[in-house]
């Protein structure tokens, strides 16, 4: 379980007999807001078919294989910010860093804003309320990062307290939650932040595509290119005092709601982190000039699968201590798992007995959207509230580069809980 130091605002009380030092108990930490946002577009495997056979030799191995993969994945759609017919796909050339930084700046903005709007209203507070924004990304590398024209789209104070992750990848989405959780739980005063997670994989789709057709070895391509989508997902998260909201919001024009407190949708419970070993090689996502090269090698599944019950065994204990229920475990939890793929999700379904019924809304995400990275467990959890009453308890979590695992566990908040 994850040990937090005293931080701002935290005192550490000494206890005189014996000289150890006992630590007030952390605030509770409270999700009040959550939002997916997917692009208009969604492309079923045969364009992706037809936009490679404009521009390279399918019959090349390494594309030959990709494109075979292409209709097995197990994604009916993905997500997209273009048609595969005008913009990128529609010049002789392929985009370079460059063009993929301008388009990102102005359409990925955008579709951060959206979902970081909708996240807002249900939390029902004022942007200006807002105290911090965390936010990931790795398919943009500018300066400053996108965090800033997101918090300027939004109208957030300009005295908000900025962190933008980078390098994390697939498990930006629970780093920013861990990330969040650590700043809310150590602070005495009110805290609410604004969380976002931005990814657009679609424009590289030409760069992914070239590599595929200079692999020699089929048994050797990245499977990116037929993978990742795009999407964007923001989340609001605040402890005790954040739940509160100023009394001017009640009822007024913007948004806000009736009363003067949040109405949460999940209580952050415990959370980890931690890379797996000897893995760094299997997982990498560069920048070249021509775009981006993604690797993933096809022992990514075997690490992941088994990295996930181990953490949640070591998470489990003190999840069990707040919520008084000492007989948890996996079958009393749905799980929002990161579809990082069909093997992934097999994988991990396999090794811990869980049910489809349990995976319900990974599989529908991974169907419909594909993998957009690291706004997907996000967009994952968002779903899954929404798919019925579903059990009290959720495991959310996430792999990237490291190989990383990222992992929350949560308490759903029902009405009559009396929060």
């Amino acid at each position: 379980m994850a040990v937090m130091a005293p931080q701002m605002g935290e005192k550490s009380e000494t206890n005189g007999a014996n000289g150890t030092h006992a630590t007030p108990p952390m605030p509770g930490l409270w999700i009040t807001g959550i939002a997916s946002q997917y692009p208009p577009y969604l492309l079923g495997p045969e364009k992706l078919d037809e936009f490679a056979k404009r521009f390279f030799d399918v019959e090349k191995p390494g594309l030959k294989k990709l494109l075979q993969i292409n209709k097995t994945s197990g994604i009916d759609t993905r997500a997209s910010i273009g048609d595969y017919q005008t913009g990128f796909a529609s010049r002789p050339e392929a985009p370079t860093l460059a063009d993929l930084d301008k388009f990102y700046r102005r359409a990925g903005v955008d579709l951060a804003a959206q979902a970081c709007r909708k996240a807002l209203k249900e939390w029902g507070g004022r942007p200006r309320d807002i105290t911090h924004t965390i936010a990931v990304t790795c398919t943009n590398q500018g300066n400053p990062g996108y965090d800033l024209l997101v918090a300027r789209r939004l109208g957030l104070p300009h005295t908000v307290d900025r962190m933008l992750l980078h390098g994390v990848g697939c498990a930006g989405g629970l780093a920013i939650m861990r990330a969040a959780a650590q700043v809310a739980s150590g602070a005495a005063s009110r805290q609410a932040g604004a969380c976002a997670g931005l990814r657009l994989c679609t424009p590289n789709v030409r760069h992914d595509l070239a590599e595929a057709a200079a692999c020699a070895d089929p048994a050797d391509v990245s499977i990116a290119g037929v993978l990742f989508a795009d999407g964007a997902a923001a989340f609001v998260l605040c402890n005790d005092a954040g739940l509160l909201l100023p009394q001017d919001d009640a009822g007024d024009d913007d948004g806000g709601r009736d009363s003067g407190r949040a109405e949460p949708l999940f209580q952050l419970l415990e959370w980890d982190n931690a890379t797996i070993p000897d893995t760094m090689q299997h997982m990498a996502f560069y920048a070249e000039g021509t775009g981006f090269r993604t690797v993933l090698t096809r022992d990514v599944p075997s690490f992941t699968k088994t990295a996930i019950g181990p953490m949640f065994r070591d998470l489990l204990p003190g999840f069990r201590e707040k919520t008084g229920l000492k007989s948890l475990d996996v079958a009393d939890f749905d799980w929002a798992l990161h579809p990082g793929g069909e093997a992934i999700i097999q994988g991990a379904q396999e090794m811990l007995d869980l049910t489809s019924e349990q995976l319900r809304a990974t599989r529908e995400i991974y169907r419909t959207r594909g993998n957009s990275s690291s706004p997907t467990v996000l967009a994952v959890l968002d779903l899954l509230r929404k798919m019925g009453r579903g059990k009290d308890h959720v495991v959310a979590t996430s792999f990237g580069p490291g190989l990383a695992i990222e992992m929350s566990l949560l308490k759903r908040c029902r009405a009559g809980d009396g929060v």
